[in-house]
């Protein structure tokens, strides 16, 4: 449990949300001092990726009863912060201690090989090999494939939009497996594709301005059901939505369930799920029990790592599109489809 709110004295490490003293086992085996959690741009608010691996670090420290320190990111900060971060979070005698984003991979790397005896977990990164290294990834695609398909059964104009928040591989598997989700239903129907910025630093995961306005974009475009793959940038789309009256589908958190966006909630059609709260609960649990996991941990539709919030009432009601995402979840299950990555 938390027993204290810390600040960082040393520069480039950024906020301290949590901090708590050393905790043990019942077996004596775990002897660490709890879960280390460092975040992506955006930080712990976001109702979307951050706040879903914060729920992981919650569920294991409740459940294991050990402690935990999660700090937050700086604007513009460079891979010497990241690298301090983890350092100072070792050097603690934290274990596991996960970064969350693909952006952590040159820190977790450098960090990992001076405290072996640690186990480090990276989100969104498959190219760390190291015997004490969890990379945690997942088939982005295959839940955006359902978010396509519902997309384009809850349309009533034919034409949907795609808003990523930042130009670069990992987005693009979104947006691919949005598309194609939604030309199953509808091979005409029309697409509305933008990128928010073209790297991190210029914000285009922690700007609810520019999801706004890009949503605004493509509202007046046509679109009336708008899905983004975009942090915290994606407030902001959601909040169009809602203002215009339009559907918004979620991603990586159940963003219907998300308390800060409860005023927008009966537009929010559904969510493209991705447990990263599951990865970092998974991740304590195995260095927990001794038997900290490592390499490659991919999720997917079959093994529940990704999927599709169905909590809006209003969204069971539409039978139709229930069960068209359900038919498709079983076909990618089943390997009747594939789907695209690019």
């Amino acid at each position: 449990m938390t027993v204290a709110v810390v600040a960082l004295a040393a520069a480039g490490c950024g906020k301290s949300s949590t901090d708590s003293t050393s905790t043990s086992s019942k077996d004596g085996k775990y002897t660490a001092k709890g879960i280390g959690l460092a975040y992506d741009i955006g930080g712990k608010g976001d109702q979307s990726f951050n706040d879903a691996a914060y729920s992981g670090f919650k569920k294991a420290q409740g459940e294991f009863k050990i402690g935990g320190r999660d700090i937050e990111p700086q604007d513009g900060e460079s891979d010497a912060d990241k690298i301090q971060r983890l350092e100072t979070l070792a050097k603690a005698g934290y274990n596991p201690i996960i970064g969350v984003g693909f952006s952590y991979a040159p820190a977790v790397k450098q960090v990992a090989v001076k405290y072996q005896k640690i186990t480090f977990g990276i989100i969104d990164d498959d190219t760390i090999q190291a015997k004490n290294v969890a990379d945690m990834v997942f088939h982005e695609e295959q839940s955006s494939y359902l978010a396509g398909v519902a997309a384009a059964k809850a349309t009533k104009k034919n034409h949907i939009g795609f808003i990523g928040g930042v130009d670069i591989p990992l987005i693009h598997k979104f947006e691919a497996g949005f598309k194609q989700g939604a030309q199953s239903v509808n091979p005409k129907i029309k697409i509305e594709s933008q990128y928010l910025t073209q790297t991190p630093q210029e914000g285009g995961f922690s700007s609810p301005d520019k999801g706004e306005n890009a949503a605004n974009g493509q509202i007046e475009a046509g679109a009336d059901v708008i899905y983004a793959a975009a942090g915290l940038s994606g407030q902001g789309v959601i909040k169009s939505a809602a203002a215009h009256k339009v559907w918004v589908i979620g991603v990586d958190s159940d963003q219907y369930k998300q308390a800060a966006l409860a005023k927008y909630k009966a537009y929010i059609l559904g969510s493209a799920l991705k447990n990263v709260g599951g990865a970092v609960y998974e991740l304590a649990n195995s260095v927990y029990e001794g038997k900290p996991l490592s390499g490659e941990v991919r999720g997917d539709l079959k093994s529940g790592g990704v999927g599709f919030a169905d909590s809006n009432p209003k969204y069971q009601a539409m039978k139709d599109v229930v069960a068209a995402v359900d038919k498709a979840k079983q076909d990618i299950v089943n390997g009747k489809v594939t789907v695209n990555t690019k």
